[in-house]
């Protein structure tokens, strides 16, 4: 099938880009490998995106995908295997078919960053957790543990211990904590536990999560602390397989290297969010991502509308 216009990815970039493309009169379409959203669906509760005071990410995200549905067509549950440049035009190969455009937008984000540590992935789905939005609900009256010292950290933390989990320990490798101090704030209201100066080197556990030990980064010394569930927030890393195999140029952390049209190295290539590193916030997501649809016009012969 052709388009003018191929959106790899399916959360507030791709969303984005998807409406400003078809207002700019190109013809685009969306491929996500999931059921769209990104991380941005894992997140309890947002209050920084303008117009809405407090809403959940799960929330925010259908809006806006049954916004950009009205525009534009949404492949989800089909993964891109595969794009390849010949000439001016791409071939696209999914997991469900073959497609060709003019231009490409990569809105592929970012996933969760692993410990890497022993019972991590063993345990993973049995008390390993990494999305306290999905799985909080099966620790209430017991007792967890959030590793991270950020934002999001902070926020799982919060959550948990609202949904009514007997006690929630923030673990954190270093002194202080990354996270807005307005989290830092909240979470001390709401009676969340820390632990500084702590790596996490192992979770314990037959069938389920029991315990986690712990070493602390400055006299080395070991502790063990009983549990029942293991929330691990310390951040993400890009999804760039496309862009390595494309070799599409990327910073010293693995983003992707754009200009200020998000234009990449290769014509016609453009990406915004998450993906291109930066703040990754969903505000500057859905601007990344009505500048690249608008970038695209350069390439598809079209008038830029602005």
């Amino acid at each position: 099938m052709q388009f003018e216009l191929a959106i790899i990815g399916g959360g507030p970039a791709a969303y984005s880009a998807g409406i400003y493309a078809v207002r700019a009169g190109i013809k685009p379409i969306i491929f996500e490998k999931d059921g769209g959203g990104g991380l941005a669906i894992f997140s309890p509760n947002i209050e920084n995106y303008p117009g809405f005071e407090s809403i959940s990410g799960i929330d925010l995200m259908e809006k806006m995908s049954s916004h950009a549905k009205k525009y534009c067509e949404i492949r989800t549950f089909e993964k891109v295997k595969k794009i390849q440049k010949i000439n001016n035009m791409f071939y696209i190969e999914t997991i469900k078919g073959k497609y060709t455009s003019k231009a490409v937008i990569i809105c592929t984000g970012s996933e969760y960053r692993k410990l890497e540590i022993k019972g991590e992935s063993e345990l993973q789905g049995k008390g390993v957790s990494y999305c306290a939005t999905c799985d909080g609900f099966f620790f209430k009256d017991e007792k967890v543990a959030v590793i991270g010292g950020g934002n999001s950290a902070l926020i799982e933390a919060i959550y948990l211990k609202q949904i009514g989990c007997k006690e929630v320990t923030l673990i954190h490798r270093r002194d202080q904590l990354r996270a807005e101090k307005a989290y830092e704030d909240e979470a001390k209201k709401n009676k969340v536990n820390f632990l500084f100066n702590k790596n996490a080197i192992e979770i314990n556990g037959s069938d389920q999560v029991e315990s986690i030990l712990l070493r602390d980064t400055i006299t080395s010394k070991e502790m063990k602390i009983k549990l029942n569930g293991v929330f691990i927030s310390i951040g993400e890393k890009p999804q760039n397989q496309i862009a390595k195999e494309m070799k599409i140029k990327l910073n010293e952390k693995g983003y992707i290297i754009i200009d200020k049209n998000q234009r990449t190295n290769i014509k016609g290539v453009y990406a915004a969010g998450d993906i291109t590193g930066g703040l990754r916030q969903i505000v500057t997501a859905c601007a990344e991502g009505a500048i690249a649809a608008l970038s695209t016009t350069e390439v598809l012969d079209k008038k830029y509308p602005y």
